[in-house]
């Protein structure tokens, strides 16, 4: 018995466990995809792994599934967060998705002093992260954060942590990625539209931990940075190879 529909559940998983619906899964599963009893869904809560359940219980506001095995571990990503400057509405969604279905572990949007956009709807981009998770069968859904000024975040950096600048005014350089050790933890940072101020350059760039890098010839839409500089990083140092 396989499952074509995953969720994601906050409630704890485990043999036996029963979980009780929302009335929106419940509208989805019994309204939508018309479900009844006995029916299987794939369910995670980015702690159990993956947990194959049966419909126990079908109704139009709520019901109840019974998970039955665990069908995958949990799959935690590399220690890798994303920082990026708000854009549109419809691409900030879009950088939230891939970061989600690439590996990112934690994205954060950051005001810079060039980001066009001063607000976030953080529990809409949580929701987008999670439908991700969803459908590219991912065990583990990374935390969106609060949008945060970046001189806070570069105050409050944590010890250890890399940097992969993504510098637009560097086009030329490379960042030799392969030379650098597996396993320690990372971060990727993507501009806003207009780029980075030279006061933000500059201190990015003089920062210990801080490596700069150009994603190559031609100056990219900050969403399409964000995927390639998440794709540049997956290879040399996360868990692609």
């Amino acid at each position: 018995m396989s499952a074509k529909i995953r969720l994601y559940v906050e409630h704890p998983l485990g043999p036996g466990q029963s979980v009780a619906l929302t009335r929106e899964h419940a509208h989805y599963l019994f309204g939508v995809m018309r479900l009844s009893a006995g029916a299987p869904v794939a369910l995670f809560n980015g702690r159990d792994g993956e947990w194959l359940a049966e419909v126990a219980e079908a109704g139009k506001r709520g019901g109840t599934l019974v998970c039955v095995e665990q069908t995958r571990p949990l799959q935690m990503p590399p220690d890798l967060w994303l920082f990026f400057a708000p854009i549109k509405k419809a691409r900030t969604d879009f950088i939230v998705e891939k970061a989600a279905e690439m590996g990112a572990a934690r994205i954060v949007p950051v005001q810079t002093e060039f980001t066009n956009s001063e607000r976030i709807r953080q529990d809409r981009l949580q929701a987008h992260a999670i439908e991700a998770a969803e459908q590219c069968g991912g065990t583990f859904v990374p935390e969106v954060c609060a949008m945060q000024k970046l001189d806070r975040v570069l105050a409050d950096w944590p010890e250890g942590r890399q940097l992969m600048f993504c510098n637009e005014a560097e086009v030329g350089s490379a960042l030799r990625l392969a030379e650098h050790e597996k396993g320690r933890p990372w971060a990727i940072l993507i501009g806003p539209e207009g780029g980075f101020s030279d006061r933000e350059r500059a201190r990015l760039t003089a920062l210990p931990y801080s490596h700069v890098v150009t994603l190559g010839p031609r100056i990219l839409r900050a969403d399409t940075a964000a995927v390639a500089a998440l794709t540049l990083w997956q290879q040399a140092l996360g868990d692609w190879g």
